[in-house]
């Protein structure tokens, strides 16, 4: 069970309304009582804060806005002193433009050894290719726009995501020893992982040819509606295109991977690799490469029991293969979290934030059935990721005025797509506190909305049921049945094979998911272990609810 931390959102400490690394060390009580294993904190570097963190400037330094060096080394033996442990981000594909090694290259000539460190190439009077930016817009920038120098009329400098965070170019080997150093000076420190962004982008074809597609954050973004979440996504086949999941990606780990196992007991590479189709993740957590991957393909399941039972097969069956564990997650800081986007009678499977002209989710639709995906999830063999929040049943801000967002997508889409704001709210801790407890003062980097005092982690502490202690109950149980190391067994004979129906066995638990529209019986020899929607006297497992059930021995 791994927690993801946002740490601009997590808790604040000083009171600045910015979540820093002394306010997650102060709440690790919460996430050991939760029962989780480890922590993954995302971006906490010296940036300017352009894309959230995720352009970094200094990759051995921590920004000031969240504190200091010896602060991240108070949090890791606290965390380790609770049992934590603790992934970091690593961010490979991309610097900030404020890194030294970019303004180096900036002040150099055309074609010096410095501007080989990035990709920068010559066009006449255009971009080098057609590249677009996942963030919109050209993903090329003249260098001349920024230098003033006519030596630098014809040069581009490539960026996939904002112009502020130029790509590296991974052909350099420079770049490779940079990036084995950055490895070595955190797991000196004690780290126990990185996490690694955009892990499938790092190599480009070297001869950048022009591509038809639009690269997209996670796969099928660029066929979803823009604007209404709740519209059909087109069944098209993903192009990687020529920047993403490119063989030599893979000689990049298996060095990395030979760095950790010089390290004592068990370090872990997780990637961030959206590709498609779903088994080629398993290419990424070969025994010499990653040890784990995120599964995309789960994230944006829809809510539909066919096409899930699908992607768990298929998933389990891919990762078996290289002897890897599956992971699974519902939410993370790019998408829209779970709770609101299951509030769509028909939701989509992707779609880049939900705005206040945009047509509302159903919260307590999306509620019910996020609870119900809770147990499907924590019940499925393998690694378990939570977004913070989760355990609360936090929603998406969907109400966010433009005033306050940051997410460079919502400028660069021209205000179209209202961006990931919304799942980075700061997170309610006290429900009659002011900013409900984020920080000493009230103050909060983004508004939260007036109604999350009920998702307060005080306001449902000891309630029964609350979703924080259904998450509290799931994990526990999840560990005294094993469920994470189990095996899934499907059962088809009690719901008579319902296409509205998720059914299960793992270990000595059978789990029943009701994704339909009628109830399904609960079968006379197994005994209640846990309901998502609290209701210990149901006998039926009611539409958009799910439990776990205790088997008869006998």
């Amino acid at each position: 069970m791994i927690y993801q931390i946002y740490p601009r959102s997590f808790a604040d400490a000083n009171g600045d309304g910015m979540g820093d690394l002394p306010g997650i060390t102060a709440r690790l009580p919460h996430l050991a009582n939760l029962g989780v294993d480890a922590v993954w904190l995302s971006p906490f570097y010296r940036s300017p804060q352009v894309d959230g963190g995720y352009d970094v400037a200094d990759y051995r330094a921590v920004d000031d806005m969240f504190g200091t060096l010896s602060d991240f080394d108070a949090l890791l033996q606290r965390a380790h002193e609770l049992g934590l442990r603790v992934i970091i981000d690593l961010v490979p594909n991309h610097t900030s433009d404020e890194h030294d090694w970019f303004q180096t290259a900036l002040a150099s000539q055309p074609g010096s050894p410095e501007r080989e460190r990035y990709w920068f190439r010559t066009g006449k009077d255009a971009p080098p290719n057609n590249w677009l930016s996942i963030f919109h817009g050209s993903a090329w920038t003249c260098v001349k726009d920024l230098t003033g120098r006519d030596v630098d009329g014809d040069q581009w400098y490539l960026h996939m995501f904002d112009t502020r965070q130029p790509d590296l170019n991974w052909t350099n080997p420079e770049v490779h020893a940079e990036f084995e150093s950055i490895l070595r000076f955190w797991l000196d420190r004690g780290v126990d992982g990185f996490r690694i962004d955009v892990a499938h982008g790092l190599v480009k074809d070297p001869a950048l040819p022009d591509w038809a597609g639009a690269a997209a954050m996670v796969m099928g973004a660029n066929t979803a509606s823009e604007r209404d979440p709740t519209g059909p996504v087109p069944n098209v086949p993903f192009d990687h295109g020529p920047m993403f999941d490119q063989p030599g990606v893979h000689d990049i780990y298996r060095a990395w991977n030979r760095i950790l196992a010089e390290y004592p007991g068990d370090r872990a590479l997780v990637a961030e690799a959206c590709v498609e189709p779903l088994e080629h993740i398993s290419d990424y957590v070969r025994p010499d490469e990653m040890q784990q991957a995120f599964n995309f393909a789960y994230l944006q399941a829809p809510w539909n029991a066919p096409e899930l039972r699908d992607i768990i097969d298929r998933s389990l069956r891919a990762n078996t293969a290289v002897g890897a564990p599956t992971t699974w997650v519902l939410s993370n800081h790019d998408v829209v979290r779970h709770a609101s986007l299951l509030g769509y009678p028909n939701m989509a499977k992707s779609h880049n934030g939900i705005g206040p002209r945009d047509p509302q989710p159903d919260a307590a639709l999306g509620l019910r059935r996020a609870r119900a995906a809770a147990l499907l999830t924590l019940a499925l063999p393998g690694s378990a990721y939570l977004y913070q929040g989760e355990e609360l049943g936090l929603p998406e801000h969907t109400t966010l005025a433009d005033e306050y967002r940051q997410d460079p997508s919502f400028e660069r889409s021209h205000r179209t797509q209202p961006g990931r704001d919304g799942c980075r709210v700061p997170l309610p801790w006290n429900a009659d506190a002011p900013g409900f407890g984020f920080g000493p003062t009230g103050n909060t980097w983004l508004p939260q909305p007036a109604n999350w005092n009920t998702y307060a982690v005080d306001a449902q502490e000891g309630v029964s049921d609350s979703t924080l202690e259904l998450y509290r109950s799931a994990i526990w149980l999840r560990r005294q049945h094993r469920l994470g190391g189990g095996e899934l067994r499907w059962v088809t004979d009690l719901t008579g094979e319902s296409d509205g129906t998720i059914a299960f066995i793992n270990g000595d638990v059978l789990v029943i998911a009701n994704l339909g529209t009628i109830p399904v019986e609960v079968p006379r020899h197994a005994r209640l272990l846990l309901r998502s929607d609290g209701q210990q006297g149901e006998t039926d497992v009611q539409p958009d609810t799910a439990v776990w059930l205790l088997l008869d021995p006998d």
